[in-house]
């Protein structure tokens, strides 16, 4: 199974259209579009998880700045967050640190 960064997506682009454009080059197990907590609307990128590997990578080579929903999209393997050294830190509220 390997995961697909989609970036640079419409605000119109929803899961099923996203499924849909990959749906063409194999067995696609899930397809999210990132929204914003606070508006609903889409952060304007996404992942796609594809079954085959093989089929994932000629998805990824075909699909890199194609459009999609009027939008020159970025198709790439998606890369695990990174946590540590350069990572910045997540503290959960606002960005301060807490003060008694």
């Amino acid at each position: 199974m390997k995961k697909i960064y989609v970036g640079n997506l419409a605000w119109a682009t929803t899961n099923e259209s996203l499924a849909a454009a990959f749906k063409p080059f194999g067995e696609v197990s899930s397809a999210v579009v990132m929204m914003d907590k606070m508006t609903g609307r889409s952060r304007g990128f996404g992942f796609v998880e594809m079954t085959n590997d093989a089929e994932a990578d000629g998805a990824i080579a075909k699909l890199h700045e194609s459009e999609l929903d009027g939008r020159n999209i970025i198709v790439n393997e998606a890369r695990p967050r990174e946590e540590g050294a350069g990572a910045p830190r997540r503290t959960g509220g606002f960005g301060a640190p807490r003060r008694f």
